[in-house]
């Protein structure tokens, strides 16, 4: 799966403030990633999170081609 840093993720299950955004600072084995409700920067396995994730939205501007 084609993550990267700067991409808005919505997840299938909420955070526990009520928001289901959250920002990718950090792309590897782990992702640490920026819940946009609440602030809070937490590290999650890459394992885990691709299984949970709904939608990828990349900022404007960046379409993947090289």
């Amino acid at each position: 799966m084609d993550v990267r840093v700067g991409d808005v993720l919505e997840m299938k299950k909420n955070h526990p403030c009520g928001s289901r955004t959250f920002l990718v600072l950090r792309s590897g084995i782990d992702f640490r990633l920026q819940c946009s409700g609440c602030g809070r920067e937490m590290m999650v396995p890459r394992v885990k999170i691709e299984k949970n994730i709904r939608k990828i939205r990349r900022p404007e501007g960046e379409n993947g081609h090289a």
